[in-house]
């Protein structure tokens, strides 16, 4: 407690403030109090849902020989060129050295290295950085069947 007259600095700062403090009525946490429980529900799973799906998982790296890394592509997104890039950008370092192969496993076959065969003849892309060059280059594989891009 304060002396009269006395001025109030951070030592004789009282803890908590003398009333307590007033949401406005509109107001529950942040969201307006005349939504509905499952309404604040549905949008707290919906912004759940989106920040889910904008962090995508890396694919598997099925192993690494010297620079160049193995990367088993899903079968449903082999000819998706958004999700390589996205997967050249969680698997790479920004302005750094990176080699990657990009390969499908329709087969199943056992993920090794050196890749099986079956696995090795299912190329769907390359990958290629290099950070002395300031180069990038991707490419698909020519099995992809790409009309007027480069493949190998």
């Amino acid at each position: 407690m304060m002396a009269r007259g006395q001025m109030m600095t951070d030592s004789n700062r009282p803890m908590f403030p003398a009333r307590p403090v007033r949401m406005r009525p509109t107001q529950f946490f942040g969201f307006p109090r005349h939504l509905p429980a499952g309404a604040l529900l549905a949008s707290l799973a919906l912004a759940l849902l989106t920040a889910a799906q904008a962090a995508p998982e890396p694919w598997p790296v099925a192993g690494q020989q010297g620079l160049v890394r193995f990367v088993i592509v899903p079968a449903p997104l082999a000819a998706d060129r958004e999700a390589y890039r996205g997967q050249t950008q969680l698997l790479c370092e920004p302005e750094r050295t990176c080699f990657l192969n990009f390969y499908t496993n329709t087969s199943g076959a056992a993920v090794a290295v050196p890749l099986p065969d079956a696995i090795d003849k299912e190329a769907t892309a390359v990958f290629r950085r290099s950070a002395k060059q300031g180069a990038e280059k991707f490419m698909w594989s020519c099995r992809m069947k790409f009309a007027g891009e480069p493949c190998f």
